[in-house]
């Protein structure tokens, strides 16, 4: 079966979240029109669709020009292995290579892992301020 990988549709909104939150990001998944908000100030959200069934989600945040953030990438446990990850982040990333794309991925080894084989590379010049849970 062919996977598809596109802008999300406005339809696609609950589809979406309901990816996100069985798949672990229940930490940054809101109401639907709180995600919806955030596609729409998203860069770039695409999604990957098997069967009419979204399997897959990627956002970006950017300026098009010189610098990217990856901020959510999302597969189906069931679609894992199959290249759709992979799919999502070079449709998101484009093939300007010069542009820097940075993304958070340290807290998963496998992830981490992933993202080396598309190139990216561990950075020792990054600084964030953490969200606050209180």
């Amino acid at each position: 079966m062919s996977v598809q990988v596109r802008p999300v549709a406005s339809g696609e909104i609950d589809a979406v979240r309901q990816l996100l939150l069985d798949n672990g990001w229940v930490h940054r998944v809101g109401s639907p029109s709180e995600l919806a908000e955030l596609i729409a100030r998203s860069h770039r959200a695409l999604v990957a669709v098997e069967d009419n069934r979204v399997v897959g989600f990627v956002r970006a945040l950017g300026d098009g020009l010189t610098n990217g953030y990856v901020s959510m990438l999302v597969v189906a446990a069931s679609h894992r292995r199959r290249g759709i990850g992979r799919a999502l982040m070079r449709a998101v990333m484009g093939e300007d290579n010069q542009l820097t794309w940075v993304l958070r991925a340290a807290r998963d080894p496998a992830a981490v892992a992933f993202y080396e084989q598309l190139g990216f590379v561990r950075s020792t010049v990054a600084m964030e301020r953490p969200r606050r849970t209180s």
